[in-house]
């Protein structure tokens, strides 16, 4: 190792050449001078840093390096300096770069040295190596504490405060991390329980009954031969279309050949005992043949893209069908099936063939006896009325004190004549009388028909070129049925002026099944109301907002929209309050005010409930059960229950539209080896 002597005549030589060499100008020397005034600092506080505990480890430090090599290199570099700066300088830069202390970033931030350097030539006093130390104490976060290594150098040692801390932190964060994932799985089970639930309530004959993914346990239908051949034909059309688009032109027609095949062989079977035995070598065919296109022309993007729309198409029939349903459910609803017509006509030509002798009925001195129990029955279908008597008197337990009232119109008037004339209620009372010949019934004084004479009304229901199609829409069907123009519908608003020597009267719709004895509903307190109902109001469900226009201020200042409904079908009228409360007048007063059709829509519910309001007494649930007619989830043991039971809706039992489920409640009480129905084919 070269001695100090060696090293400062080296120093001397190169501070000599340099001086040689800055002869030619003194502002080199100026540059000069600058530049080691900048690096000089710095290459003291890299070469500290080297060293230093931040970067490399105290103890392999002294394992490799000695205190001798770095005092060696300090005074080397010392000797470099001084032969380039002055005494002045130098001594400037030591006295400066001493307040340092042991050199570290951390300590080199925190004494602000920007503000140290100083060469103007005031001389400062650095602290003490002792007072360095307790200064770095001091400047030591909490639970920290500085080691002063060999050399000067110091090194950070946590407290066991500060690694139980740390300890803590870190079991902190990974219980977090560990709740954080608990939670994400928490959510993405959620999520696929609530797709599984979607997936199950999803509408079948809407997205397509019949799938290949289908497992055969999940589904009631086993017909796996009928659901292959569908899916077999939808992948031929899939093919077909895309051969076409790339000029596969005999492909298509293969394809197009054998989806008729396939159509022939499936015919209408929806299940496999349907099909006849060519269908296996159809299927067949049509597997080859799918084998083949899938090698010519598949292209899974192509293939998603037919099926997608195909989908599509099938949802756009699916709406179409409902809607086509609705408006055909609609019609349906308000004709009359050939069978009763023939039934009707029938007896009507019978009846007018018998002399006037024989078109009376017997015991016409009880209809006046407000001793006896009196039902009020307007209809205009002979069969419908037949059931509603002859239910009636059959679960009646003293049939002779029961009258029944019947009223009809001109044209089916002979026939119910007819009807019971050869089919008399055994020793029940019954009169039938026509609504054409209730003369007091006339514009002049009934609202409605004076409304149906207004042109505006005329224009509604009978224009000729009124659109009654599906493109008018199907919802405003429904209130041109003939039913709301028919004054047999309204006549119920005019129950005491049909019988005015009654002071309690039972009505009944012709679309009611009667199960049990009904003269309980004469002993029934009604607290002064006028009306006795079954309530049909659920949470929500049929209160009067759902009939009435809460829009228009005449509705929502008279009635609570909460209020809840009440059914038409089986009524117990008090007519002596009736006539008290004016009722008939009441009626009047709203129906005119709806004449534009502004507070409710035609019918005569929305102006029961206006017209009853407040004056209505709910009966037991048990008296009357509804929605036959629309309800396929009514309770069996409700029905069983029931004392009448109602086929309220478009399902009515004598229609082919009705639910199977309820129609053996109303066909048991029909003579179907009667003459007149075997003659018109009015079957099971």
């Amino acid at each position: 190792m070269p001695g100090p002597t060696m090293a400062i005549k080296r120093g001397n030589s190169i501070s000599g050449v340099r001086r040689n060499n800055g002869g030619g100008g003194s502002w080199m020397s100026l540059v000069v001078l600058v530049l080691f005034l900048v690096l000089a600092p710095v290459g003291f506080f890299v070469g500290y840093r080297v060293y230093s505990t931040d970067s490399i480890d105290q103890d392999e430090l002294s394992a490799t390096i000695s205190k001798q090599d770095v005092d060696w290199r300090a005074r080397l570099a010392l000797m470099h300096v001084r032969s380039i700066f002055s005494k002045k300088v130098i001594d400037i830069i030591k006295a400066n770069t001493d307040d340092l202390g042991p050199l570290s970033f951390d300590s080199f931030r925190k004494n602000n040295l920007s503000a140290s350097w100083k060469f103007s030539g005031q001389e400062d006093v650095g602290p003490t190596p002792t007072e360095i130390v307790e200064t770095n104490k001091k400047q030591t976060p909490d639970g920290k504490e500085e080691k002063i290594l060999d050399g000067g150098h110091s090194q950070s040692v946590d407290t066991p405060a500060k690694l139980a801390r740390r300890q803590l932190r870190d079991k902190r964060r990974e219980t977090r991390a560990a709740d954080l994932v608990k939670k994400d799985d928490d959510v993405i089970i959620k999520l696929e329980n609530a797709a599984i639930e979607r997936s199950k309530s999803v509408d079948s004959a809407v997205l397509g009954k019949y799938s290949i993914w289908r497992k055969e346990n999940d589904n009631d239908n086993t017909d796996t031969t009928v659901r292959l051949v569908r899916d077999q034909i939808i992948m031929a059309r899939v093919y077909k279309s895309i051969a076409i688009m790339k000029n596969k032109t005999q492909l298509a027609r293969e394809l197009q050949n054998q989806i008729k095949e396939s159509h022939k062989a499936l015919g209408d079977a929806a299940a496999d005992a349907d099909l006849t035995r060519s269908v296996p070598e159809k299927m067949k065919l049509m597997g080859q043949l799918l084998s083949k296109a899938k090698d010519e022309v598949y292209d899974c993007k192509l293939v998603t893209g037919k099926l997608r729309a195909m989908l599509q198409s099938a949802d756009e029939q699916v709406r179409s069908l409902k809607k086509q349903s609705t408006f055909l459910s609609q019609l349906a609803a308000k004709t009359i099936p050939n069978g009763i017509h023939c039934l009707s006509m029938r007896l009507t030509i019978d009846y007018y063939l018998l002399p006037l002798e024989k078109r009376k009925f017997p015991r016409s001195e009880n209809l006046e006896n407000p001793n006896l129990y009196h039902y009020a029955l307007f209809s205009d279908n002979v069969l419908a009325a037949s059931v509603v008597v002859n239910s009636t008197i059959m679960n009646a337990k003293e049939p002779e004190k029961h009258v029944f009232h019947l009223v009809s119109d001109k044209l089916n008037f002979g026939a119910m004549n007819m009807w019971f004339l050869l089919n008399p209620p055994g020793k029940a009372t019954i009169h039938v009388e026509n609504v054409d010949e209730f003369k007091w019934l006339n514009s002049s004084y009934c609202p409605v028909l004076r409304q149906l004479e207004s042109s505006a009304m005329k224009e509604y229901y009978f224009k000729s070129d009124h659109q009654t199609t599906l493109s008018a829409g199907s919802s405003n069907l429904k209130y041109r049925n003939p039913k709301y123009l028919s004054m047999l519908n309204h006549l119920r608003f005019y129950l005491p002026q049909v019988y005015p020597k009654l002071n309690k009267i039972l009505f009944l719709d012709d679309d009611i099944v009667v199960q049990k004895d009904l003269t309980g509903l004469w002993k029934v307190d009604l607290k002064g109301n006028v009306n006795g109902a079954v309530e049909t109001c659920g949470e929500s469900f049929h209160r009067f907002d759902k009939y009435l226009n809460f829009s228009n201020p005449n509705i929502a200042r008279n009635f609570d929209p909460n209020a809840c409904g009440w059914a038409y079908g089986m009524n117990v009228f008090d007519l002596d309050v009736w006539k008290k409360k004016d009722i008939t007048g009441i009626y009047h007063k709203w129906q005119n005010m709806n004449e534009d059709r502004v507070l409710w829509k035609l019918g005569t519910l929305p102006p029961g409930l206006m017209t009853f309001y407040g004056l209505t007494h709910p009966l037991e649930k048990s008296w009357h059960v509804l929605g036959l007619g629309y309800n396929p989830s009514i309770d069996k043991n409700d029905i069983d229950k029931a004392a009448v039971i109602h086929y309220n809706g478009n399902m009515k039992p004598w229609l082919e539209l009705a639910m199977t489920r309820y129609r053996s409640y109303w066909i048991k009480y029909i003579k179907f080896d009667h003459p007149y129905i075997r003659g018109c084919k009015l079957g099971q």
